[in-house]
């Protein structure tokens, strides 16, 4: 797809090509691994061998002895630091050396320094450790698992709206399932990486991360440094999706080996280390019960989740939230539930919650259709929200009915039959699924900044600043677009500045904000500029090079803040969306292809109609993986995760996916957020394991309720046969 382009400007929602593009294809974006300090050292992490143990001994006797060797840091000689109650997304409860319990498996116990990597690794590796450990608790169905609601999120694990349980007891029709997830991780390609450089009190950290504000205020606090004396860059990233989200323990270890050794040093995570330490999806267990009307009418809705947490924090995998506002019904209730096992904390993975959920409330809705006989999408149809059911809001806007119709008229829906495993194609089954998708439209306070400067030649360059930053995801180029269309200008005046804590203050990048935070703040600036000149007269670009040229210096510096305002909280807001999907289905075998998928989508005002539908992409193709093989295997025995590499974690490849159909349905919202974008990052996972789940029910007649769907399920009768 080519660049659109309106004379020399590439208006908001062209399918502009990246900015970016050119440094990330010829090498020249440094990642922050790559990023060349002077002096550098090397730190390598010594993760334990069991979980939920006390260390009786650790020796490091043979590692400080080796060739190159400057520290070796453990529990016993780590100088203490403040407590580590940290808040997400912003920061953790870190493990970081200050006593002898071990809690997951992998843990650090040890930092190794020296002045190679090779050598760094070779000293790790003989670092001995001996422990007393205890059985590990390692699966949320354990016997005898102790559920609990965390205090911490009172307001969001439990709600209520009518009386589910008397509405349950009197419906005509009712059906009560459960459906599992397991534990996925996120596998971004960049591993997690960190650079520390000390001088003196002030502090540089280079850092993989989605929140360049959150690491610094937690190392600032970790450190008992004010928050001035720390900087932390992150130009660019290859990958997040959640586990970038928060400061992880070895960011702060790289910063006390750096100060204990008066060295710069750089710590990279190994693929296995990325395993347990640094989060991952939370394994779930969820009951949906649905009560109707004969009609399809739902009169009650119950939504009861359990997932786990560490031993030593408590996180929420908010997978029942998804229900309290999809589908119109008086009497819905959800509850959220933690199990406490032996293993790392879990964070946010793509869609939190809304992925887990999903699949668990659309697959339910499929099996009340099947009970009613009712085609399921003219029971989603029949219990369309108008309204926001939580709140009683009304949507800023919604065209889930014009997705529905759009996706199912390009799929062919009306084609299917209504009897699973009528379809073939000779030993091939061939399976029909669709769901709905939905995530909420978030936004967050931000700030920017724009410096306008006259070339002297009746030309205007522009430098945009903000503390946000690209995960990849293209924000440095709609932000571009959103500044240059709100200057005026064309795309190759404007220069967009991300990364770096001295730029002003922007949220992290997650939960499909960015754009709707920081492109309100970056849109706001600019037109304050154009304001203020055009206060003098200056309403063109000749004129407003004009009248820079006679500013001091010939620049112009405006900083704006964009937050919510009075009538914000008014609407309901959301992205919607409809995905179908055809499978075919190997009778003898069980394998399991997926040929094509068509959505549609409303989110608002696209910004790059190219990068949008990257995002859209990428999220179907985890959807993909997260129904059909992600999966992360965990020893009963010791806790230690036995498929921490991309060998065996299984992820989609392109011979997975086949023809992708996805559309954006045009959608003017003059409430979500100034600038009328919803985020997209996350929909697009959405949906699509309940989609495909009810394909392989529709080819087999299977009903799998575990994911991922994996051939021996449908071979050996893992799945249900209805």
């Amino acid at each position: 797809m080519s660049d659109a382009v309106f004379g020399n400007r590439a208006p908001v929602g062209a399918p502009m090509s990246r900015v970016d593009g050119r440094l990330k294809v010829t090498g020249a974006a440094r990642y922050t691994a790559e990023i060349p300090i002077e002096g550098v050292h090397h730190a390598v992490i010594v993760g334990s061998t069991a979980a939920n143990a006390r260390i009786l001994d650790i020796d490091t006797s043979i590692a400080e002895g080796m060739p190159g060797v400057v520290k070796v840091l453990t529990h016993r000689n780590a100088p203490k630091l403040p407590a580590q109650v940290g808040k997400p997304p912003a920061s953790r409860v870190l493990t970081l050396l200050q006593d002898d319990v071990v809690h997951y498996n992998g843990q650090p116990v040890a930092v190794v320094v020296a002045d190679t990597l090779e050598r760094a690794t070779d000293a790790a590796h003989r670092v001995t450790a001996t422990y007393d450990a205890r059985e590990p608790l390692t699966d949320i169905r354990h016997a005898g698992r102790k559920e609990y609601r965390p205090e911490s999120a009172n307001k969001e694990a439990d709600s209520a709206s009518g009386d589910a349980a008397a509405a349950l007891s009197h419906a005509e029709e009712r059906i009560s399932r459960e459906y599992t997830t397991p534990i996925e991780n996120h596998n971004p390609i960049e591993p997690h990486a960190t650079i520390a450089v000390w001088e003196g009190d002030q502090l540089t950290v280079y850092d993989t991360t989605q929140y360049v504000v959150g690491v610094r205020n937690t190392i600032a606090k970790t450190f008992g440094l004010p928050a001035d004396n720390v900087r932390v860059v992150s130009r660019f990233i290859g990958g997040g999706f959640g586990t970038k989200g928060s400061t992880w323990s070895h960011v702060p270890l790289a910063v006390l080996a750096a100060r204990e050794t008066g060295k710069p040093v750089k710590l990279v995570l190994t693929r296995r280390q990325m395993f347990g330490s640094t989060g991952a999806r939370a394994q779930t267990e969820q009951r949906v019960t649905l009560g109707a009307r004969r009609d399809g009418t739902l009169v009650a809705i119950r939504h009861e989740s359990v997932s786990y947490t560490s031993r030593y924090e408590d996180y929420l995998e908010p997978a029942a939230v998804i229900t309290r506002s999809l589908y119109a019904c008086p009497n819905i209730e959800t509850t959220h539930r933690l199990v406490q096992l032996d293993l790392g904390t879990p964070t946010f993975q793509r869609a939190p919650g809304e992925a887990t959920g999903s699949f668990a409330l659309e697959c339910a809705m499929d099996e009340l259709a099947e009970r009613l006989g009712m085609d399921p999408l003219e029971l989603r149809l029949k219990n369309y929200a108008e309204r926001d059911p939580e709140s009683g809001k009304p949507f800023s806007s919604k065209s889930l009915r014009e997705c529905y119709r759009v996706a199912a008229e390009r799929f062919g829906w009306a084609r299917r039959k209504a009897t699973p495993g009528a379809m073939q194609d000779g030993d091939i089954a061939i399976g029909y699924g669709m769901a709905t998708a939905t995530y909420p439209t978030n936004r967050s306070k931000a700030s920017a900044s724009v410096t306008l400067t006259s070339d002297g030649r009746g030309g205007i360059d522009a430098v945009v600043q903000t503390a946000s930053q690209d995960i990849g995801t293209g924000t440095y180029t709609v932000m571009t677009q959103l500044a240059a269309d709100a200057l005026g200008l064309p795309v190759e005046r404007v220069r967009m500045e991300l990364g770096d804590t001295r730029l002003p203050p922007s949220p992290s990048s997650g939960g499909s904000q960015t754009a709707a935070s920081t492109g309100s703040a970056v849109e706001a600036v600019c037109r304050e500029a154009c304001v203020r000149m055009a206060a003098d007269g200056a309403t063109d670009p000749a004129s407003m090079a004009a009248w820079l040229s006679r500013q001091p210096g010939r620049t112009l510096t405006v900083r704006a803040e964009s937050k919510a305002g009075k009538g914000d909280d008014d609407y309901a807001k959301h992205a919607f969306g409809a995905v179908f999907v055809e499978v075919r289905v190997d009778r003898a075998l069980g394998e399991i292809r997926v040929p094509r998928i068509v959505g549609a989508y409303a989110a608002g005002r696209i910004l790059n109609a190219k990068t949008a539908l990257s995002q859209l992409i990428g999220g179907v193709v985890w959807g993909v993986g997260m129904a059909l093989e992600e999966k992360t295997l965990v020893d009963p025995r010791t806790a230690r995760y036995m498929n921490a590499n991309l060998e065996e974690y299984h992820v989609p490849v392109n011979a997975d996916i086949g023809a992708l159909d996805l559309q954006f349905i045009a959608e003017d919202d003059p409430h979500v957020n100034p600038i009328g974008v919803k985020g997209i990052g996350e929909i697009g996972i959405t949906g699509v394991p309940a989609a495909i789940a009810g394909a392989v029910y529709d080819a087999t007649r299977i009903r799998v309720r575990e994911l991922p769907i994996t051939l021996d399920k449908l071979i050996m009768g893992g799945g249900s046969a209805d």
